[in-house]
């Protein structure tokens, strides 16, 4: 539990304070009563569009949890909003969009909690901050990455430093790629190498001692990651866009994973975990909710007339992992499923935004295998056979030629998952599969886990490596103390509606960029 005080910051105060405004964060009050309820894990907004924004927080008992809204830190001419009510069956989490903001507008919003069964003891306020996307031209820059808390590198003495790092470039969000968390990868206290201790995780739950089963040790695999004082401040200060992959279940799972050899699980159904693990998703993020599918993590999130963002999800409609060498598209050979290929098809025909960023939780060209030990079983799209499109390669080339047939310009995606950085373009005059435009795909991560790679390429859609950072020949799991952990910046110009990209590392070093020119603008 990390108690917390009152708050008021500046953005600047925030942006520029970082370890500093968290740990402040951390700190008891003097004067706090023990009564008196508590905020847990900080708060977390998400989801911002130009008039609506998800906030998050979570308390330490059942609470009555009032909040408002100002366009001033001060809160002078604050909106009140209805109370929300935190209880143990959302493990006492609540969140909520508010509505009705200005566009392109400082949203500081505010936290008080009152006991249920003492409505007087109440808390002490938490405060948070996101801004509104623009409805006009502005400039936009946002960050993205993946993969934290991964390969038993947990909260050490210095923390997951690249939040710090991607929070001091004043981002208007970030674009979390998925791997938000490691649920089958139990962590001690110690990392020994070579008989010599290389690691120690300072901060260390129960929750993380084992792998996740139930619906409690799953929460508990997210408030783990918001016992660190970086992710704390970040998430204070900037709306972060979530999106899944497998750890947030259990590594490359899909409808045939088979536990039954596994002795760290007693629960062997996949369809059992995936569920929990699903609802302590959307309880412990500001993902927002969608109605016609309870549950749903793709989605689009239009942040002003120069950008939308697509997010997909490629891991819980997909048919199960194998060979994927299928000649004709089968729900076997399905990565996205035919409701969400329809969904994308119809958003990007319709975006009018000068620049679609394609959100992947993983990525196109890489060949990822189920089962690396015997390079075996396709766990990402690439099937390795650098022939025509075969397996769910043949969903991603349907989608690749419905762009270019529908000529819809300025197609941009970008991934993480692979625990390294890289630049791909992909051309069809070097690809097996012709009928697409050239696009670029951007790799980022890991933000807080072990660095691999880099992985081999598969030429069905003709990928070209532009830059790599990737660990030596021989290096694997390498631990943030290394350096190699990445994350990308994305910034659009508001003049000239050009794309940058910059691939940078934990150490705020530029290792590559490029400035895309859009096809088409938007105004």
């Amino acid at each position: 539990m990390i108690p917390q005080r009152l708050l008021r910051p500046s953005r600047r105060a925030v942006l520029a304070g970082g370890t500093a405004f968290a740990a402040s964060l951390a700190m008891p009050s003097l004067s706090r009563a023990a009564s008196r309820p508590v905020f847990t894990h900080g708060v977390q907004s998400g989801d911002v569009t130009t008039n609506s924004g998800m906030i998050w927080t979570r308390t330490d008992r059942p609470a009555r949890v009032m909040m408002e809204v100002s366009t001033t830190e001060s809160f002078a001419n604050a909106r009140q909003l209805a109370p929300l009510t935190a209880m143990p069956t959302s493990d006492l989490a609540v969140k909520r969009m508010v509505e009705g903001l200005p566009a392109d507008q400082d949203i500081f919003y505010r936290f008080v909690a009152a006991d249920l069964n003492d409505i007087n003891a109440v808390s002490e306020p938490i405060v948070g901050h996101f801004r509104t996307a623009p409805a006009s031209r502005r400039s936009v820059r946002f960050v993205w990455s993946g993969d934290t808390a991964g390969q038993g590198w947990g909260i050490d003495d210095q923390g997951m430093r690249t939040y710090r790092t991607m929070m001091q470039h004043e981002p208007d969000f970030f674009l979390h790629s998925g791997d938000t968390i490691y649920a089958d990868g139990a962590m001690q206290d110690e990392v020994v190498q070579d008989g010599k201790v290389i690691w120690k995780n300072v901060v260390l739950t129960d929750e993380k001692r084992k792998v996740a089963e139930t619906l409690d040790e799953y929460r508990g695999q997210w408030k783990y990651n918001l016992m660190d004082e970086h992710v704390l401040a970040m998430n204070a200060a900037v709306p972060t866009f979530f999106q899944w992959d497998d750890h947030e279940v259990l590594n490359n799972w899909s409808d045939s994973k088979d536990l039954s050899g596994d002795d760290r699980y007693t629960e062997k159904s996949i369809h059992v975990l995936s569920s929990r693990a699903a609802r302590a998703f959307h309880e412990m993020t500001p993902i927002s909710y969608t109605p016609a599918e309870p549950g749903r993590v793709y989605r689009k999130i239009a942040y002003g007339p120069m950008l939308d963002v697509f997010f997909l999800d490629m891991r819980s409609y997909r048919g199960p992992n194998g060979a994927a060498m299928e000649t004709e598209m089968t729900p076997e050979s399905r990565i996205l499923g035919a409701q969400q290929v329809a969904w994308l098809k119809r958003e990007l025909a319709n975006s009018k935004a000068t620049w679609k960023v394609i959100a992947a939780d993983m990525p196109i060209g890489l060949i990822v295998w189920d089962d690396w030990k015997t390079s075996s079983g396709a766990e990402a799209v690439a099937n390795g056979d650098n022939g025509p499109a075969k397996g769910r390669e043949l969903e991603i080339a349907d989608l690749l030629r419905f762009i270019k047939d529908a000529n819809i310009a300025n197609t941009v995606w970008l991934t993480a998952d692979v625990h390294y950085t890289a630049a791909h373009y992909y051309d069809p005059s070097k690809a097996q599969f012709q009928e697409f435009a050239p696009f670029w795909e951007f790799v980022s991560g890991p933000l807080h886990a072990g660095t691999f790679g880099p992985n081999a390429m598969d030429m069905t859609f003709g990928p070209e490596v532009k830059f790599v950072k990737a660990p030596a020949e021989g290096q694997v799991n390498l631990p943030p103390s290394a350096g190699m952990q990445f994350f990308g910046i994305v910034d659009i110009d508001s003049a000239t509606q050009q794309m940058t990209v910059r691939l940078m590392d934990v150490g705020d070093t530029e290792l590559w960029s490029i400035t895309l020119d859009p096809a088409e603008q938007s105004l």
